[in-house]
């Protein structure tokens, strides 16, 4: 929008030129979706205090969280409209990928909406009964997945990139419309089952955006692109404006959601994030690398299959709760320490996936 506005003015003001920076209008949209957070952030927490949206704690769950019951949730409504504001001011509105980040992230936000709404306000413990919260997210997905394959232009939209190897970057054809549903829904739902201490989810989440904006910028580039043997993908340029509004926006809900939260983003925010990041991936052409970097929400969800199976085969459980960052905690250790060190994971391997893109 204000890109749009600074061109009509550039003739007569040169200083509206910095506008057709990407890299100015990224950082100005990571400031904008900060600072609105951080403005906002208050505001709405009272706000979900007057109407009583408070969180219910699990009684099996470890005792040291039954402190937290009633802490104000849905505060992913704060991340869902800080990014929004953002990308529409600073990212230019005729890139498509723009508006296929923004589909996603406010579809699966709404689905979240729903649920945190039946269980916070309506008190149904249930929430958004789980198959039409899947059916839900799995529309969303393949209604992206048949677009992104139906509008690609060039081979590279839809070919596959494997990590370390360099010569091998099949085309998909029909195939890329099942993995990116997978990687959509998959992506929403790790993030969501991470979602289960302060500031565990959202700190990971940063750290990935803060990469895929790198690797945007670098696929975007024909020369970088070019250099680390990665698809030229030219409408990726403006991803780099989105994923940097994403970072403005978990770094200011931290600021809240830092141990001991103020506030729990709830499933509007969790499904929300985890959507954007499964979606930038896939556009980029990068899976493989969220799954790197992701790790630790990889982690987090393969052990809640683990223990889901076991259960259910032999009837013994592997770990003492999952997601895994429950067992941790009931084996003793303090809540900050789980969070922080998880956090320490996080980064090695958004490091470790970065340096894929050279090691090929």
């Amino acid at each position: 929008m204000l890109v749009w506005l600074a061109e009509l003015l550039q003739p007569y003001y040169s200083a509206f030129s910095l506008f057709s920076f990407l890299t100015f209008r990224s950082v100005m949209g990571l400031l904008t979706a900060l600072i609105f957070g951080l403005i906002m952030g208050p505001r709405m927490i009272r706000r979900l205090q007057l109407l009583q949206i408070g969180q219910t704690v699990r009684q099996d769950g470890p005792e040291s969280h039954l402190s937290k019951s009633g802490t104000p949730t849905m505060g992913g409504v704060l991340i869902l409209a800080s990014v929004v504001l953002s990308t529409l001011l600073w990212a230019r509105l005729d890139n498509p990928y723009v508006w296929v980040m923004l589909f996603v992230f406010v579809s699966y936000g709404c689905i979240g909406f729903i649920d945190d709404y039946r269980k916070v306000v309506r008190k149904d413990p249930a929430g958004l009964i789980a198959r039409w919260k899947y059916f839900w997210q799995s529309v969303v997905a393949i209604v992206i997945a048949v677009y992104l394959y139906s509008s690609a232009d060039t081979a590279a939209q839809t070919q596959l990139v494997i990590p370390f190897v360099k010569e091998l970057m099949p085309q998909l054809g029909w195939l890329f419309i099942p993995l990116v549903y997978l990687v959509i829904v998959g992506s929403s739902n790790a993030v969501n089952l991470t979602d289960g201490l302060d500031g565990l989810a959202i700190m990971p989440s940063v750290m990935v955006a803060s990469a895929f904006a790198l690797i945007a910028y670098l696929t975007s580039n024909v020369n970088f692109a070019d250099y680390l043997f990665i698809p030229y993908i030219k409408d990726a340029s403006e991803l780099v404006v989105v994923c940097l509004a994403l970072v403005g926006a978990g770094i200011a809900f931290l600021w809240f959601n830092t141990y001991p939260a103020q506030v729990f983003m709830g499933d509007v925010g969790s499904l929300a994030i985890g959507a954007a990041l499964g979606t930038v991936a896939v556009l980029v052409r990068q899976e493989f690398l969220l799954v790197i970097m992701g790790g630790v929400f990889v982690i987090e969800t393969v052990s809640v299959i683990l223990q889901v199976g076991s259960y259910k085969i032999r009837g013994q459980r592997i770990f003492r709760m999952a997601p895994i960052h429950h067992h941790y905690e009931l084996k003793g250790w303090p809540e900050p320490r789980v969070i922080v060190r998880f956090w320490i994971i996080s980064l090695i391997l958004v490091l470790i996936g970065l340096i894929t893109l050279k090691v090929r």
